[in-house]
């Protein structure tokens, strides 16, 4: 199974995160990274090109892809491109809160949640904010190299 996400419309869902959080990209990953572990399905999650990070950016690790929308492209059109793209419909599911992306997932047979609904799944599998939950999840290892990749493509510029 193959998740295409809508990254700042479930940002924007997530009653933990906040858009205005230079972090918030960082964080929402957090969650995708222990959907994967728990599901094994394949994650692409898509953001709006914005300050702070370097756009038209793609990277991939353990199943989760990460691209940001070049200047003058949108997470929208880059979704509803793919979603013209699929070959085997059935296997992709499509999360976004844009009713025109949406209907071009069901009219290409691909099922649809909102960022809502998918962020309710997130929370459900997760446990409540604030506990302490070191032994509840699975152990995700990455290597050095994967660590400074992933912080490399969050780092803000022009910080240290």
């Amino acid at each position: 199974m193959q998740w295409l996400i809508d990254g700042h419309n479930l940002i924007g869902q997530m009653p933990n995160l906040r858009l205005d959080d230079p972090d918030d990209e960082a964080k929402l990953l957090e969650h995708l990274r222990a959907f994967r572990v728990r599901t094994g399905h394949w994650v692409t999650v898509i953001f709006d090109a914005g300050p702070g990070y370097r756009p038209a950016e793609t990277k991939k690790a353990r199943g989760i892809t990460v691209q940001f929308a070049a200047p003058g492209q949108t997470a929208d059109q880059i979704i509803s491109q793919r979603i013209r793209q699929v070959k085997n419909p059935q296997e992709l599911r499509v999360v976004t809160s844009d009713r025109a992306v949406q209907q071009a997932a069901r009219q290409a047979r691909v099922r649809v949640l909102t960022a809502q609904e998918f962020a309710q799944q997130l929370l459900q599998a997760s446990p409540a904010a604030g506990e302490d939950d070191r032994g509840s999840r699975a152990e995700v290892n990455l290597s050095a190299d994967e660590v400074k990749e992933w912080l490399k493509l969050f780092k803000k510029q022009g910080k240290p």
